[in-house]
């Protein structure tokens, strides 16, 4: 392979970014960098196991092929690494609760982990080599992302769909070792199966939850054809067909440098706090705190919401209804904030009754609009609004600037509860201190392996 364009004797973007990434090592990165990738995996395997039994983690482990040395989280089933990566995915993806990273409005972990996990049965990676393929794939997909999305093309294009298989890819090519050539290739090749249409929340349909799935099997492909001698095409970025001049329909940026002055984007993922839309978040954690403040919702006149413009016009997030699935009610800000006021809670069972009559009426007079000053804090910062005006006169207002993070307190007590559900105490605890000490593994697939039942369990499980 060459080492730039043909006679432009410039090198590629995706070549300068796999030969920033081949040179990187676990111990390049801050201690709180490598912190966060843990709690990254432990929130992934604790939507993939609180998810296990939604029907479309089911259709998903369903269509997978017995047989192979890769792990379907929660089953004792083994598979080939693509069908194992595409399972698990659409698992992670489950709950709609998978970390998000706003500049780039896209959820890169249900991709990256799912990839390196069944990887990591495939091929011996030590801990330390784990974690580092994370933190690079979340580094590439957001950093592509960066300078890829607008609010524009996310109301067509699923943005996870369209940079998570190339960030999979290149942290795949680090798992395995590739050479400069070789991780090019994947990365290019991983870009041709950039996809994923966002017709499904006006439509109602599931195909949403598959996305992941796809990007994480199409990246393990890609990796695998590159490692075979498969050739991508390096300007695959920036050339006069490529991903820029396909998707946002502009020549793509001079440079997309990845870890700039020693900066990390998965420090800037941040982890749901609630099963719902990354645009809904901050909306509803605004209506708890006017609950706080309400009498009762029969005292509701009218609610106006105000949010960041690219929250607003993302498919779905402005919905008033019919709400034919909970995915819909998850993406509907209105919908989020109206049932948080109704039940004065943020949870699951917000979305368990999509015809409530209160959460109707209140969807039926409520306001979303766009907040110029969000929309110049974003992303940076996810700002919301709530307003609720009762038939008193009186108004309840409640802003905050930001959406408020899962903690990592959060995030392991929600962990133990959905492995512990799936695995028992023992396993989970186990689990927990395999992904704790994972630099200092010789083998991750040992990770993988605890989140597998053996026959037996899985007969017990199911009987109970």
């Amino acid at each position: 392979m060459t080492n730039g364009p043909t006679g432009s004797g410039k090198v590629s973007l995706t070549r300068l970014m796999a030969r920033s990434a081949l040179a990187v090592d676990l111990g390049d990165f801050e201690p709180e960098v490598v912190a966060k990738a843990k709690l990254c995996l432990l929130d992934f395997l604790s939507c993939a196991f609180e998810a296990s039994q939604h029907p479309w983690s089911r259709q998903a482990v369903q269509i997978a092929h017995d047989g192979g040395c890769a792990t379907i989280i929660g089953t004792s089933q083994l598979s080939s690494p693509v069908d194992a990566a595409f399972a698990n995915a659409v698992m992670g993806h489950g709950l709609v609760r998978e970390d998000m990273h706003a500049a780039s409005i896209a959820h890169h972990g249900v991709v990256i982990w799912p990839t390196l996990l069944a990887l990591s049965e495939q091929s011996q990676l030590s801990g330390a080599t784990l974690l580092a393929a994370a933190i690079i794939g979340y580094e590439t997909g957001a950093r592509i992302g960066r300078a890829l999305l607008t609010s524009d093309l996310a109301r067509l294009y699923r943005p996870t769909g369209l940079v998570a298989p190339l960030g999979a890819a290149l942290a795949g090519s680090f798992a395995l070792g590739l050479s400069e050539d070789a991780a090019t290739s994947a990365v290019a090749i991983a870009a041709n199966t950039s996809s994923g249409l966002n017709e499904w929340p006006h439509a109602g349909g599931s195909e949403m939850y598959f996305h992941p799935g796809f990007a994480a099997s199409n990246a393990i492909k890609a990796v695998g054809l590159a490692a075979a001698g498969a050739f991508g095409s390096e300007t695959i970025l920036e050339g006069e067909a490529g991903l820029f001049a396909a998707y946002r329909r502009q020549a793509a940026p001079d440079s997309i440098a990845i870890f700039p002055g020693g900066e990390c984007e998965i420090m800037a993922v941040y982890n749901k706090p609630v099963p719902a839309c990354n645009f809904a978040q901050t909306a509803a954690q605004a209506a708890l705190r006017v609950s706080h403040e309400l009498a009762g919702t029969d005292e509701i006149e009218r609610v106006v919401i105000r949010a960041p413009d690219a929250a607003v016009r993302y498919p779905g997030c402005d919905s008033m209804g019919p709400y034919r699935n909970a995915l819909q009610a998850k993406m509907s800000i209105p919908f989020s904030v109206a049932a948080t006021l109704t039940r004065g809670e943020i949870e699951e069972e917000n979305y368990a009754e999509l015809d409530d009559a209160d959460i109707i009426r209140l969807v039926s007079v409520t306001d979303l609009e766009p907040d110029a000053g969000f929309s110049a804090a974003f992303p940076g910062k996810q700002g919301a609004d709530v307003s609720v005006h009762l038939r008193s006169g009186r108004t309840i207002r409640h802003a905050l600037p930001d959406v408020i993070a899962a903690t990592p307190s959060d995030i392991r007590t929600r962990f133990r509860a959905a492995a512990h559900g799936v695995l028992g105490e023992d396993r989970t605890h186990r689990l927990e201190q395999l992904i704790e000490t994972c630099e200092q593994l010789g083998n991750s697939g040992d990770i993988a392996a605890q989140c597998r039942l053996d026959t037996a369990e899985r007969v017990l499980r199911s009987a109970s």
